[in-house]
């Protein structure tokens, strides 16, 4: 899921060598994406009115269901 994740990000931004995916799990077993990109590429990443960042979220939410995880994608400035 972290691949997907820094794979489909690395598909919209304009500097693919800065997007970098941190995990970690909490307490009651959610893992938890951190994505940062550039900062000119925020705009793109989270795109008009939130719909991509929201994409994206869906799409990592999806895969995580195939092993039975609550997944979280935080978009870090």
């Amino acid at each position: 899921m972290k691949d997907l994740l820094a794979y489909m990000a690395r598909q919209l931004v304009d500097s693919p060598d800065e997007v970098k995916v941190d995990e970690f799990e909490e307490d009651d077993g959610t893992l938890v994406f951190e994505l940062s990109v550039a900062d000119d590429d925020y705009g793109k990443v989270i795109g008009r009115g939130g719909r991509t960042a929201n994409a994206l979220r869906l799409v990592v939410k999806a895969a995580a269901t195939k092993e039975d995880r609550r997944v979280l994608v935080d978009i870090i400035d």
